[in-house]
């Protein structure tokens, strides 16, 4: 049976299909463990957080026992970090070292006068009234000038235990911070500032000091979650 085919008919037309050796991508059996890492990490700053918010949100939300005595500042003002600020030595001081405390701050001249010297009483008496968390909140005077503190306001607040953080700043510098009231002069109050630097409320330089007191003792309550005495 010479010139017959045995193979199948129209084989020799269709050649066989070549064999595919496309490389597709496999899963990545690390991916899931990945996300949830990453859940984890966002769960643990969420705790982080929620103390913050939270006293942040009874203080300015919530205003347990009324309203505050003195003026809420809203939105709180950052302490800017390129702040100038020098001790009595003109010795520069970074302005981040102020973080990590409650502030009660009074900003008065070199020369400080009776109301100056009153200011600073009253700012001493009221950290003292704070009893077992006066730990947590420092004194600081700002001098807006270049004069030099009396050697006798200087012994006052260098006293062991009472001692106020005197720093220098340039008055347009400070003024840029920290606002009076309308009609009012950087002098005429106390500033209250929090541990992340933020000013958030200001009081009269001659406060109701039972009242003042009030403010002061609520805002350590609210923050008792995250904030520890000393820096």
């Amino acid at each position: 049976m010479s010139g017959s085919n045995s193979s199948a008919p129209g084989s020799a037309a269709h050649s066989p299909e070549p064999l595919n050796f496309s490389v597709h991508s496999l899963p990545d059996p690390r991916a899931p463990q990945q996300r949830a890492g990453r859940w984890k990490m966002l769960m643990v700053l969420a705790i982080c957080a929620a103390p913050v918010i939270a006293s942040y949100f009874t203080f300015y939300v919530v205003k347990p026992a009324g309203s505050a005595y003195g003026e809420l500042i809203a939105p709180t003002v950052d302490l800017p970090a390129d702040l100038p600020l020098t001790d009595l030595q003109g010795r520069a001081v970074p302005a981040e070292s102020l973080h990590g405390q409650w502030l009660l701050a009074v900003v008065q001249p070199a020369a400080c006068g009776p109301a100056c010297e009153r200011q600073l009483y009253v700012q001493r008496q009221l950290r003292e009234m704070l009893g077992k968390e006066r730990a947590r909140l420092d004194k600081v005077w700002l001098i807006p000038d270049d004069g030099t503190p009396r050697p006798e306001v200087l012994a006052a607040v260098s006293q062991k235990g009472l001692e106020v953080n005197v720093l220098r700043v340039p008055e347009a510098r400070l003024a840029a911070w920290l606002r009076p009231a309308p009609g009012k002069a950087l002098s005429d109050h106390f500033y209250v500032i929090d541990p992340m630097g933020r000013w958030m409320l200001r009081a009269p330089a001659d406060p109701d000091p039972k009242k003042f007191k009030g403010d002061l003792d609520k805002l350590l309550k609210a923050s008792a979650g995250w904030d520890n005495p000393g820096r």
